[in-house]
C-alpha cells in the first residue's frame, strides 16, 4: 500500500465549516476511484493549510490521480499549488473494523 500526503497553502485562512463545505464539494470525485482505499481531508488548526491523506493499493494506481489536470484543479479550487509526498504503508491499524491490514 501507498500513503500519499498532499498539502497546499490557502490564500487566506478559512474556518472549519468553510473547509467542510468545500471538501464535501469535491468528495464525490474520489468515491469509487480505482485503487483508492481511503481519503482524509485535513485543515490546519490556523486554517491556513489544507491537506489530504490518501491510502492506495499501489503507486501505479495513485499515479492515475496526480496528473497535471488534477494539480491545476487543486490549485484553482484552493488557491495554492499542491505538494505530493509518497510513503510506503506496509501496515494499517483500523480500529473501526478491528483489523490490522497489511500489504501482502
Amino acid at each position: 500500500m501507498i500513503t500519499v500526503i498532499v498539502q497546499f497553502k490557502l490564500p487566506k485562512p478559512i474556518t472549519r465549516e468553510v473547509a467542510r463545505q468545500t471538501f464535501l464539494s469535491t468528495a464525490p470525485n474520489y468515491k469509487d476511484f480505482p485503487g483508492l482505499i481511503r481519503k482524509y481531508y485535513l485543515l490546519s488548526s490556523d486554517g491556513g493549510t489544507g491537506a489530504g491523506v490518501y491510502l492506495w493499493n499501489s503507486k501505479e494506481e495513485s499515479d492515475r490521480l496526480y496528473t497535471g489536470e488534477w494539480r491545476s484543479f487543486v490549485t484553482q479550487k484552493y488557491g495554492g499549488e499542491p505538494s505530493v509526498t509518497y510513503f510506503e504503508c506496509p501496515v494499517v491499524v483500523d480500529n473501526l473494523t478491528h483489523e490490522i491490514i497489511t500489504d501482502d
